[in-house]
């Protein structure tokens, strides 16, 4: 078995495939990249047993075979070298040189028969969008998204499919974040639970990107498919919590602020704030917000006045400045609207400008008891 191939069109495939390679696997066999090569064209392949993606690349050969190569090291090695055409081959004793215009480098395979087989989807549904679409779909979601092992439905994102279009919504139970498409539509209604961690690699290589992306589905598992490259994953079990039944309709408060001056604001008085319950205390009245926080403990305080629109009953309300900063960083528009019914219910942030045509954005904060 032997093929060229350029080094920098090498490495940048293996980056993105190697994202998906755990730190320790309990398999040895996933600690590699599995090569099948067919002719003039490569296969790469990385696996975490939950997520399994591959890459075509053409290359040059006229030989057949598989091999399974140490990830890291190959890595590490491709990182050192400027632009230039690599070859490969394969020795006795289960070792691969590869030679480069300065040197040769040998190192031990494994068989490519050890490799997990990728799961094959049956009856899969399927759905195409832009590549661009769907990673910023997950950007606006995915850090709602909780970490409790406990709760698995609430540590992913939450696909919706519709006739009427698609809705992507993450919690925390904390925060909510809901972004729909009303331009894209699925054939049929399904839903899905996504794991975040092949969903972090996608945002990545996906954002900015004008390829279409078709993501098939069915009851356990979800392929991505865009290029030449292709993601099959295993989904989260289980049913998503009812998220409509916590957005409250009535809102009769309604603050419409510039997102920078209220950010800016948040983040340097929440330094002020308690360390454990990071509270902020909003107080509207009139055009004013009052953004205040202090920390009993250590005598710290601070207060900051702005001007705001605002129509509604005077009112007090806290804040977690965490969610509050998070939330409002992940929106790109010039202003927000803060939609509020009393100081116990949910808070409720959408953008009021900079969306594109049928995007919705919804944002839910908790807010946090006040210590009169």
């Amino acid at each position: 078995m032997k093929f060229i191939v350029s080094s920098s069109y090498l490495l940048k495939q293996l980056q993105f495939i190697g994202g998906i390679i755990n730190n320790n696997n309990t398999l040895p066999i996933l600690d590699n990249f599995l090569f099948q090569l067919d002719n003039n064209s490569l296969t790469v392949s990385a696996s975490d047993l939950e997520t399994t993606i591959s890459s075509k690349l053409e290359v040059e050969s006229n030989k057949k075979g598989s091999i399974c190569i140490p990830a890291r090291l190959l890595l590490d090695t491709l990182k050192t070298f400027p632009e230039q055409p690599l070859t490969f081959t394969v020795e006795e004793n289960n070792i691969i040189e590869i030679s480069s215009n300065h040197g040769k480098y040998a190192l031990a395979y494994a068989s490519g028969e050890e490799f997990p087989n990728a799961i094959e989807l049956q009856d899969p549904t399927s759905t195409k969008l832009l590549g661009d679409v769907l990673s910023t779909a997950i950007s606006k979601t995915i850090f709602a998204a909780g970490n409790d092992d406990l709760r698995p439905v609430m540590s992913g994102v939450f696909f919706q499919f519709s006739t009427e279009g698609l809705t992507f919504v993450a919690t925390d139970a904390h925060k909510l974040v809901k972004y729909t498409r009303k331009d894209i539509v699925a054939p049929q209604a399904s839903e899905f639970i996504m794991p975040k961690k092949p969903l972090n690699l996608l945002k990545s290589v996906l954002a900015g990107s004008e390829e279409e992306v078709t993501i098939e589905y069915n009851e356990s598992n979800a392929k991505f498919s865009f290029e030449n490259t292709q993601m099959i994953c295993r989904l989260i079990d289980g049913k998503y919590p009812n998220y409509e039944a916590v957005i409250p309709k009535e809102n009769p408060n309604k603050l419409t602020i510039e997102r920078n001056l209220f950010l800016n604001s948040v983040r340097r008085v929440s330094i002020f704030s308690n360390k454990t319950t990071h509270q902020i205390r909003l107080k509207i009245a009139g055009a004013e917000l009052n953004v205040s926080a202090e920390d009993m403990d250590y005598s710290n305080k601070a207060e900051e006045r702005l001007t705001c629109d605002y129509q509604g009953d005077d009112m007090q309300i806290g804040f977690n400045s965490r969610f509050l900063t998070e939330m409002l960083n992940n929106l790109s528009s010039s202003e927000v609207s803060l939609e509020m019914s009393l100081p116990n219910r949910a808070g409720i942030l959408t953008p009021v400008d900079g969306l594109d045509e049928g995007e919705i954005v919804v944002m839910l904060v908790m807010p946090v008891m006040l210590n009169s």
